[in-house]
């Protein structure tokens, strides 16, 4: 009896976990239902959108010191046409209208070709899970944990193609935003690569720009040694962004919304003669108005960035130069970010414009004002833009002719007369003393300019000047007098300083509003050789953020809060 009893109780007990396992199945299959779910409403939400998208791509050759460093590089910008599945319309060289190969694009090759050549929409194809369908039937899902992407928390799940689903399908990782179950991050492959075809392992972010609202935006690919045409390798890295889904749209609401009461009885000023305006007032305002017509064009193309918090910083470097060189410009200089990576400067009229990517690999100010006294010097100089700009229906262009309609590079006269203005104005600057660093980053980018010419070939304005004496009146500081007491270490003897910035180490862009602002990211530390990457492609890794949706309600299907509190923190272990 006593053993029958003992039986009663041990079935009891186990059969507690089993409810409990079975519960949390449960929840767990509502999730992914609702993860499907929403990532099809994903895919039919973006089909209104066209966003800009840049690829920039670094083939990679191994080095001793460095492990390795560029050797090649291809860049592409197109828009997008969601609507119409993965299409591109592109901006720059490299593709006819259907996305067929020319010089840098096409598909891979063919195993006889001894040439491998990227696909501009096997890129674009990265912002999608599977365009195929992603559901039940062809995929296998396994919960991982939770965990925080920024201030996100997600809910990670591994992913796997069944059994005879077919090429194509995704096989990786993803994390799954808690709230609505939006797919805000994956990371993997697809599957099915073939002798003449690749798929490329990558890893894609999503950022939230309004209620219910995730969009693609940052995608980084990486192949280490990827074999092909019987004996050939490919290593790469590659960076795709994304913006300008919201193009426009702001500041038309802005102009809409402001309110004008006129008098009927105006007020005029007595002294009439006052408000004349002399020959070379109606020039400069002629000027004023080509340069507002043409910074108007390119924000609404999606190319510059509205104005904003990077335009300040560079504003503020402007002032430094002005005040301590006595100059007295009129119409004021004002400064904008193209938002492109290559690098590239320029001056329109009195409008100084630097592209993003130039931004991010300047290492610090004193740097920045080099390549800002530069463009000063142009305005400095009277170096004018074209006035034929002031006439609107010059602006009145197809959008894919943007870069071969304008143009903003200067004459190599007019560029030899800006360096030396440029190092008179940076004599008597408060820079003067700092220069050593901008030295060494042109020297940096002057040996490494025929490994990545596609990121220092500019499409509206002027190279880098790599040949520009910068005249330094200080030797670099020497390297802190090391510890007695510690070890000997030669390399950190010999460690070089940090002469330029891989790209992304300034600046992050919001792929909705087009705005941008600088990063403000934690000391790393002490950097190895390998860590400092000039120039250099690398990964994305985002601090998530949600706006808040003060009307949130209630979505049909969602999983109860019940519900998800019987998720884990951790898979359950088999």
């Amino acid at each position: 009896m006593r053993i029958l009893k003992t039986v009663l109780v041990v079935l009891a007990l186990s059969a507690l976990p089993l409810h409990a396992v079975d519960q949390q199945a449960g929840a767990l299959g509502q999730v992914v239902d609702r993860i499907i779910s929403q990532e099809q409403a994903e895919m039919n939400s973006l089909k209104p959108y066209t966003p800009l998208v840049e690829t920039y791509i670094q083939n990679l050759r191994g080095d001793k010191e460095l492990g390795t460093i560029p050797a090649g590089d291809k860049y592409f910008m197109g828009r997008a046409m969601l609507g119409k599945g993965v299409e591109l319309e592109p901006l720059t060289d490299g593709t006819d209208n259907q996305g067929s190969k020319k010089k840098f694009m096409g598909g891979i090759g063919s195993m006889f070709s001894l040439s491998m050549e990227f696909l501009p929409k096997g890129f674009l194809q990265m912002i999608y899970l599977d365009t195929n369908g992603f559901d039940k039937q062809h995929y296998k899902f396994d919960y991982v944990r939770r965990e925080f992407l920024g201030e996100v928390r997600t809910l990670v799940f591994d992913v796997t193609p069944t059994a005879k689903s077919g090429k194509g399908r995704f096989m990786g990782r993803i994390w799954v935003e808690d709230q609505d179950f939006h797919i805000v991050r994956f990371n993997g492959a697809y599957s099915g690569s073939s002798r003449t075809n690749y798929y490329f392992h990558f890893d894609s972010w999503r950022v939230n720009s309004g209620p219910n609202l995730w969009l693609p935006a940052f995608i980084y690919s990486e192949e280490s040694d990827l074999n092909f045409a019987l004996a050939k390798r490919l290593s790469f890295k590659a960076q795709t962004r994304l913006w300008g889904y919201n193009l426009g749209h702001s500041a038309q609401e802005q102009e809409l919304s402001r309110i004008l009461i006129e008098s009927q009885t105006p007020v005029r000023d007595q002294s009439t003669t006052a408000n004349d305006i002399s020959p070379v007032l109606a020039q400069r305002n002629w000027d004023r108005q080509a340069e507002d017509n043409v910074i108007d064009r390119l924000e609404r193309l999606g190319l510059l960035a509205p104005a904003g918090e990077v335009d300040k910083v560079l504003d503020t470097v402007v002032n430094n130069l002005e005040v301590t060189n006595n100059l007295d410009i009129q119409p004021e200089i004002r400064c904008r970010v193209l938002l492109s990576s290559t690098l590239e400067s320029f001056a329109i009229g009195h409008t100084i414009v630097f592209s993003r990517g130039l931004i991010d690999v300047l290492p610090d100010e004193a740097s920045l004002a080099t390549m800002v006294s530069h463009e000063v010097s142009h305005v400095v100089l009277g170096h004018r833009i074209d006035g034929q700009y002031a006439f609107f229906d010059r602006l009145l262009f197809d959008e894919k002719d943007t870069f071969r309609h304008f143009g903003f590079a200067r004459t190599e006269t007019e560029e030899n007369a800006a360096n030396v203005k440029a190092n008179e104005l940076l004599k008597n600057s408060p820079y003067k003393d700092q220069l050593s660093t901008a030295k060494l980053f042109l020297d940096a980018l002057g040996s490494r300019q025929k490994d990545i010419p596609n990121l220092i070939s500019p499409h509206l304005g002027d190279r880098v000047p790599v040949n520009m004496t910068v005249t330094t009146s200080a030797t670099p500081a020497p390297p802190p007098a090391a510890d007695p007491n510690a070890p000997a270490n030669p390399k950190a003897a010999a460690q070089t300083p940090v002469v330029a910035l891989p790209l992304g180490g300034r600046i992050k862009m919001d792929p909705w509003t087009d705005k941008l602002e600088m990063l403000k990211s934690k000391p790393v530390g002490s950097v190895a050789e390998r860590e400092k990457m000039p120039f250099e492609v690398t990964p994305f890794m985002l601090y998530l953020t949600r706006e808040i949706n003060t009307n949130s309600s209630v979505v049909p299907g969602a999983v109860s809060a019940d519900s998800k509190s019987a998720i884990p923190d951790k898979a359950p272990q088999q």
